[in-house]
This record gives C-alpha cells, structure tokens and sequence, in this order.
C-alpha cells in the first residue's frame, strides 16, 4: 500500500486531504509541524508522496519542501495561499515539488497527486536503472584490477587475460566477478 504524509496545521485542510489521499488508496499520517516530519523521516522510511500545507506552526514550509526533495524520493506537494502560488512555483521549479493553491480544490489536488506518483514512478525507476549500471561498472573496474594482475605478475597480454577470467568463469561455474575477486585475492596483498 502506498503511503503519504501530511504536515499541516489546518484541521480542516488536514480532514479534507486525509479523505482524498485514502480514496486514492494511501495510508495516511498526519503531522503538525514540520520538526515532528523530519523526526519520523529519521526514523521510518520515507513515504511515496508528503503533502505540506504552508504555513506551518514552525516554519513556513517552503523550506520543508526544498530539504525533502534533496534528501527523500518522496513525492512533494505543496500547498500555499493562491496570490503566492505563482510565486512560490517558481521557486520551486526545478526541485518537482508540485504547487498547489488554497482553498483546497479536490480536483486540482487529484491531479497533482497523480502527477506527482507518476513523477516519483519514473525517477524510482530511473534510480534503479543507474544502480544497476554502477554495479555493472564497479564489475568492470574490478576485472580490469585482476586483468592488470594477470598481465603483471603472469606476464599475459590484455586478451589472454581476458580469455583467462572468461575461461575460468565458464569452468568453475562462477561469475567474472568471483573470479576476478579470487585473482586478485591471490597477487594483490
């Protein structure tokens, strides 16, 4: 299940937006300040979208929303009045925190929320993808160590040490990765 946050002082936006949030299938918490928010971010793990509702008790909440969305994957939805929603989006431009006016439009938050999820989709996916690619890279850094071992300590030109970590790889069952570990394990010290 999905999960949001909102940080809000406002009873009534805070009833409205937890009635919005779990007919789109979140689980919601509710926060009334934005220092209880960053306690339970150390604490828990993060959840897919935090809806801010500006002002807050402690801080405005722009600040909030800047800190989340360097630090956190979370989604960010930020509320504010309408004559400083313009304003407020431009300085939240680059950072896809979405901007949202009050009063509270349903409509308008739907789709900010879903633009938001969707947002959040991409970005997980794409944080994946480059995880796989720094592993795949850390791989090669590894094989190329244990193919300059080979070629120095073994005398082996670039390719036949190559062919030696394929050849090992296919032989004993393992990965590059395990053997190029067991090469280097054996002339690095």
């Amino acid at each position: 299940m999905n999960r949001a946050f909102i940080v809000s002082s406002d009873r009534e936006i805070t009833d409205r937006a937890v009635i919005l949030l779990k007919s789109e299938g979140f689980a919601v918490r509710t926060f009334s300040c934005a220092n209880a928010l960053r306690c339970s971010f150390k604490e828990q793990s993060e959840p897919d979208i935090v809806l801010i509702d500006a002002p807050l008790t402690d801080e405005f909440g722009q600040d909030l929303a800047l800190e989340l969305s360097e630090s956190s994957t979370s989604g960010l939805v930020l509320l504010c009045r309408s004559d400083m929603t313009d304003d407020m989006a431009e300085k939240v431009s680059d950072t896809g925190i979405a901007v949202v006016s009050k009063p509270l439009n349903s409509s308008e938050l739907r789709a900010a929320l879903k633009f938001v999820a969707a947002a959040r989709s991409r970005m997980m996916g794409l944080k994946k993808e480059n995880a796989g690619l720094l592993s795949k890279i850390d791989e090669m850094r590894l094989i190329n160590r244990a193919k300059r071992a080979l070629m120095e300590y073994l005398r082996f030109t670039e390719p036949q040490a190559h062919r030696y970590i394929e050849k090992q790889a296919m032989n004993t069952r393992q990965t590059r990765r395990e053997v190029a570990l067991r090469i280097l394990a054996t002339y690095e010290k």
